[in-house]
């Protein structure tokens, strides 16, 4: 098995939330980054699925056991309960069903990891007033019309949806998007936060 890399920021808080020696199911798990950190330095049982061909041709060169699949249809293969841990990072925005699929993470896993690009931070709210555009941020890189996204959510959205469906925050890391933790609670968050890490149990 291939070394892993130095993860970027937003996988390396992701990481420190698993642990060792759990089955972890990566959803979306692109080149497998996270995946192969997990298997060598947590001594995970790791699998992944990941809609393009590239970043599966990329996992499985990794040595790391990874599927071609389409998290708004496929997750319903999977059995319940049949992982520790499943990770959605930065991709919950990017579903034709985000509440379905939220609802499968955690019918597959016992908690579930979901990170978000915060639609609702101060200066994406700002240029979208000013200019009257949608913003280009390091956090949201795209332009409107080749970008993944296709749901525009807030902290605050996240907060709403997961609480309306009965689940609970077991942890809330706000960030900046060099990974800086900030200590502050939902609302500030909010306003002020790049992006944001939840820990999830049903």
């Amino acid at each position: 098995m291939s070394q892993p890399n130095k993860l970027r920021p937003d996988l390396q808080l992701i990481a420190n939330l698993i642990e060792p020696g759990s089955r972890v199911l990566d959803v979306g798990c692109d080149d497998g980054a996270l995946l192969n950190y997990l298997v060598n330095e947590k001594q995970v049982d790791g699998r992944g699925i990941e809609l393009s061909q590239r970043g599966v041709n990329a996992s499985v060169a990794k040595g790391l056991f990874v599927i071609q699949g389409d998290a708004d249809n496929d997750l319903l293969e999977y059995p319940d309960n049949s992982f520790d841990y499943v990770v959605l990072s930065k991709a919950l925005q990017a579903m034709h069903k985000p509440r379905d699929v939220l609802i499968s993470l955690l019918r597959i896993g016992k908690k579930a990891v979901v990170t978000i690009p915060n639609f609702g931070q101060w200066r994406v709210m700002f240029h979208l007033f000013t200019h009257g555009r949608m913003p280009v941020t390091k956090a949201l890189d795209k332009t409107w019309y080749n970008t993944d996204n296709i749901h525009f959510c807030t902290i605050n959205d996240l907060f709403d949806l997961v609480e309306q469906e009965g689940i609970s925050v077991k942890e809330f890391v706000p960030h900046k998007n060099n990974g800086t933790r900030l200590n502050m609670g939902r609302r500030r968050a909010n306003w002020h936060a790049d992006q944001a890490l939840f820990l999830l149990e049903k």
